[in-house]
Formats: structure tokens, sequence, C-alpha cells
């Protein structure tokens, strides 16, 4: 009897985490289709990372809520979606300029690219702590700074995104649903940031 009941929470444990890897995988195909608008890509992962809090919390959730976190997250987000693609242009600007044998190019595009990674990770960390009528000005600002505050965390989230890259290098489609992955991880990593 005591057997059945320990194989029974077994089981129920590892139904409930392939569940959370599900979830993680379909939502990572919401980012991806919020994000065909360009500049929408920051509101989308708000509204995965908001749909995966839920999801882990075991509060309801779907579709129409994923939606309805999307639009409110896209008011103001899409600046933001804007911003990130001016520091990106930046960037591959001072990458051109490295490869092109201008003096100290090499430094400023090591630099330049290091700071588009920090950029990229206080972005993530931004959007998992996004919650309707928060302004992006200061979950930025909070992100920046838990961003050099917890390095570990930080490195986390790089290890994701290269993880993602890689799934796209190797398998373009599953790029689509790892950013769900990505999603959770910034999520994941909040948590851990907020109970030290």
């Amino acid at each position: 009897m005591a057997e059945a009941r320990v194989k029974a929470r077994r089981e129920s444990v590892f139904a409930e985490r392939f569940a959370v890897f599900a979830e993680c995988l379909l939502t990572g195909v919401w980012i991806a289709v919020a994000s065909l608008g360009v500049v929408t890509y920051p509101a989308a992962f708000a509204a995965g990372a908001r749909h995966l809090r839920r999801r882990t919390a075991h509060e309801g959730g779907g579709w129409r809520e994923f939606l309805a976190d999307f639009r409110a997250a896209v008011r103001r987000g899409w600046l933001v979606g804007v911003a990130g693609w001016a520091a990106a242009v930046a960037v591959w600007v001072d990458v051109q300029a490295a490869r092109a044998g201008i003096p100290g190019g090499p430094l400023v595009g090591a630099v330049g690219l290091c700071a588009l990674f920090g950029v990229v990770v206080a972005g993530l960390r931004a959007a998992a702590t996004w919650t309707p009528g928060a302004s992006w000005r200061a979950l930025l600002a909070d992100a920046g700074r838990r961003t050099v505050r917890d390095p570990a965390g930080s490195f986390l989230l790089v290890g994701g995104l290269v993880v993602v890259a890689c799934s796209g290098w190797f398998i373009p489609p599953l790029a689509v649903p790892v950013l769900g992955a990505v999603a959770a991880a910034a999520v994941a990593v909040e948590e851990r940031y907020r109970h030290r």
C-alpha cells in the first residue's frame, strides 16, 4: 500500500513536470507568433512569462489570458522593442567597425556585444516580472540593477539564449518552441533572485 502511494506520488511529480515542460513549448509558439510584429517581442515575452507564472502557481490561464496580457503589454512595450532594435543596429555598426580594421575596433566591438547581451538579459528579466499596468521604464531600471547584482542568474539567461541560437542553427523549427523555455528560465531566475 505504501509502495503504491510512493509510486503514485512519483508519477504525479513526473506528470506535473512534463506538463510544465509542454506548456513552455506551447508558450514558445505563442511568443513567436506574437513577435511577428517585429517590435512586439518584449510584450510577447512578458505575456509568455506571465502565462508561465500562472501555470506554475496552478492558476487558470490559456490562450485568451495570454492574448489579453499581450495587448496590455504591447501598449508601451513596442517602444522597448524599437529601443532594442536600435541597440542591435548600434552593435552591428560596432562590429562592422571592428571588422574594417579601425584602430580600437576589436575592443569597441567586444564592448558592444557585451552591452547587447546585458540589454537583452535586462529585457528578459523585465519581461519576466511584468504585470498589467507596470511601467516598462521602471521594470527595465530594476531589471538592469538585478542583471548586475545577480551575475549567476544573468549568465543562466545568456546560456538559455545560446541554446535558442544553437537550436535555430541546427534545426530552425526547434528555435520557436524553445523561446518558451527561455521565458521559463527568466521566470525561474527572477524567482531565485526574489527568494535570496
